[in-house]
């Protein structure tokens, strides 16, 4: 079975009919859980904190995502913390500081070793819940060593060895670009998603997306390039939002 064909996945999906979908706020996680909900009979939507400098605004706008689907399949969120500041330190994921912005190389935003951390809780999580399939919306195209078919092979093997139940990561988005997955959810409502690492503030005390980060142009790029009219709020004012704790 190819874990990385959208089509084969979504049917391997069907076939074990409780999947559990890594999400974060940003638009490939969240069109991927909400295209599953329509295709199997549970899906559970996991959020990994690692406790970094954006992650409240996104928990937040996930919710409300998630909400307006309104589907039967779809589970509760479930929120795993993986605090990363005694590893991470003064990683500008933490601080918040020096973020890069929208002239950085996508290289610039890599969280070391982050699927690993990822796939490893999320996949306890699964052995303790009776669930054997996790789907992640990597995208094809990833510069990251721990995004390979080569890393996801030897991972889902090694998870399953270690935790004696066999065990499929299937990766739908692995062969398409960001435009091709917004296509894909152009009917869900993608203003509910966050992608921006340097979150601000809004004057009514909303989290908004900043418009300078390497996110933030990563999805301008991706809605303009997708021809699909931009539901996002960015903000040009810099006040910052607390730090998380």
């Amino acid at each position: 079975m190819d874990r990385t064909r959208l089509e084969d996945c979504f049917e391997t999906a069907k076939q074990h009919r409780s999947v559990a979908v890594l999400v974060g706020g940003g638009l490939d996680s969240a069109i991927l859980c909400a295209l599953l909900a329509e295709e199997v009979a549970a899906v559970h939507p996991i959020f990994v904190s690692f406790s970094l400098n954006w992650e409240e605004a996104e928990i937040t706008h996930l919710k409300l995502f998630l909400k307006q689907l309104k589907s039967h399949a779809l589970q509760e969120l479930t929120v795993l913390k993986q605090p990363m500041h005694d590893v991470y330190g003064s990683h500008w994921s933490v601080t918040g500081e020096a973020v890069p912005d929208k002239t950085t190389a996508d290289s610039a935003v890599e969280l070391p070793g982050r699927n690993v951390l990822l796939l490893a809780k999320t996949a306890v999580w699964c052995r303790a819940n009776n669930v054997d399939t996790i789907a992640l919306g990597i995208l094809g195209g990833n510069p990251f060593s721990d995004a390979t078919i080569a890393f996801f092979d030897h991972l889902e093997a090694a998870l399953s060895l270690a935790l004696d139940r066999t065990f499929v990561i299937l990766r739908p988005f692995a062969n398409l670009k960001k435009t091709e997955v917004i296509k894909l959810g152009i009917k869900y409502p993608l203003a509910f998603t966050f992608s921006c690492i340097d979150p601000v503030m809004s004057k009514i005390g909303q989290a908004v997306h900043c418009g300078k980060c390497n996110k933030c142009e990563e999805r301008r790029r991706a809605f303009l390039s997708a021809g699909i009219q931009d539901p996002t709020r960015y903000m040009l004012a810099k006040l910052h939002l607390p730090k998380s704790k």
